[in-house]
């Protein structure tokens, strides 16, 4: 009976009601958003590389290495000779080596330019390697293996053929016409940048840059793809970095130190542990931040709530009055002003994740292509439920006071003539 006249209640004062659950609506989604696409970019960042022991490039900062190595996220600061990198791959804590040569696109996604060792040691998540949705691991100078999603969104299969671009733009006016890549492989999703990448060999990056001097084309830059005579003759140069992996964790932090204090070449190494910790650090206070604010809007929202039921309690005085006279009884009047909170908390909850799933949804393509996130789409974790229940308690609280109120309204009080 208090069920069908809360709802009753609600629907004649439907005006004022829309106006609030709009505002709850607006208040939890955007607590939610926040909360879930914090959790899910921790989640996407550390799952993107496991089992590398130490990522080497130039000489910068650890974040900017792992932001340009492992998320495809800014440039370098400078290339590193391929003599180099063959020298400290050799050494004899090192069990495998895995080079990354950056700098290209196609079509807004990023070039990398490795070997077939990426395919055999790169790992990501729980330890997981990378398996091929179709064909095999490039073989050729002038063949590519693409990310699943690059082959998803451009609609590319096997055997087609594709220009890559100088530079990392999404535009660009440099393209090596004249040196296409065949697909030969489409690699299955692995929800890291590795699905928004092109992959090709050393060899086919330093293929399409005979004749280029300082990142730009000379007169005698190649317009054709290289006979078999100058490929048997092609080494790679330069890299952008490499990823080690050791034969033991004990000797991580003495090849770390030999690695930065390198002679030969100004060099950077990272554990990519130490470097995710030190950007959550960095990052921990904005996302603090941005909790509280939306957390104190959604207070503000809820005692807004709280002031409209307080403002209509003088108007519903005739309404509680006709309830007593009725026979409805004091705290049947106090819990049908807390089943109407608890009525449209309960649809602004549901409203405020259909519309974040929505807006999650569509935002997925744009996160995973701009910075390589890759999120869920269904806003729900282990605490969700949690901090829902929090939620709908602290409005039922505060609905308290003016149930109180109904509460202590008397017959007489409603009655009344007004004069």
């Amino acid at each position: 009976m208090l069920m069908k006249l809360a709802r009753l209640s609600l629907w004649h004062r439907k005006g004022t009601v829309i106006l609030t659950l709009c505002s709850l609506v607006i208040s939890i989604g955007l607590l939610l958003g926040i909360d879930h696409l914090r959790l899910e970019a921790k989640q996407s960042f550390t799952s993107t590389v496991a089992g590398t022991d130490l990522i080497v490039g130039a000489r910068s900062g650890q974040l900017n290495l792992l932001l340009y190595t492992v998320f495809r996220i800014g440039n370098a600061t400078n290339n590193i000779s391929y003599k180099h990198y063959q020298q400290i791959s050799q050494h004899r804590a090192v069990a495998w080596s895995i080079p990354l040569a950056l700098g290209d696109s196609h079509k807004g996604y990023r070039v990398l330019g490795t070997t077939a060792d990426y395919f055999k040691f790169f790992r990501y998540g729980a330890q997981q390697s990378l398996e091929f949705q179709q064909g095999q691991p490039f073989l050729q100078v002038y063949e590519t293996v693409l990310g699943a999603e690059v082959a998803k969104k451009l609609a590319y299969k096997l055997g087609d053929q594709i220009i890559l671009s100088h530079g990392v733009g999404a535009v660009s006016f440099s393209e090596h016409r004249g040196q296409p890549f065949t697909v030969v492989g489409i690699l299955a999703p692995t929800g890291t940048p590795v699905d928004q990448s092109v992959h090709v060999s050393l060899l086919g990056i330093e293929a399409i840059h005979q004749g280029w001097q300082n990142g730009m084309p000379s007169r005698r830059v190649q317009a054709a793809q290289l006979d078999p005579a100058q490929l048997e003759a092609l080494q790679p140069s330069q890299i952008t970095g490499f990823m080690l992996g050791l034969k033991s964790k004990a000797v991580t932090f003495g090849l770390q130190r030999q690695i930065n204090e390198f002679k030969a070449e100004p060099l950077t190494a990272i554990l990519p542990g130490a470097a995710l910790a030190e950007m959550w650090q960095m990052l921990s206070f904005v996302e603090n931040m941005l909790l509280v604010v939306t957390a104190l809007v959604l207070v503000a929202t809820l005692v807004g709530l709280m002031t409209t039921l307080l403002a209509a309690m003088k108007e519903r005085q005739r309404e509680l009055a006709i309830l007593r006279a009725l026979g409805a009884r004091p705290w049947q009047l106090f819990w049908l002003i807390e089943l109407e909170v608890l009525f449209t908390t309960l649809l602004a909850i549901g409203l405020a994740l259909l519309k974040l799933t929505a807006v999650l949804y569509l935002l997925k393509p744009w996160l995973s292509s701009k910075y390589g996130l890759v999120i869920s789409v269904v806003p729900w974790h282990e605490h969700t439920l949690v901090l829902l229940t929090c939620l709908l308690g602290f409005a039922l609280l505060l609905a308290a006071i003016p149930a109180y109120l109904a509460y202590r309204q008397s017959l007489s009080q409603g009655l009344m003539v007004r004069t």
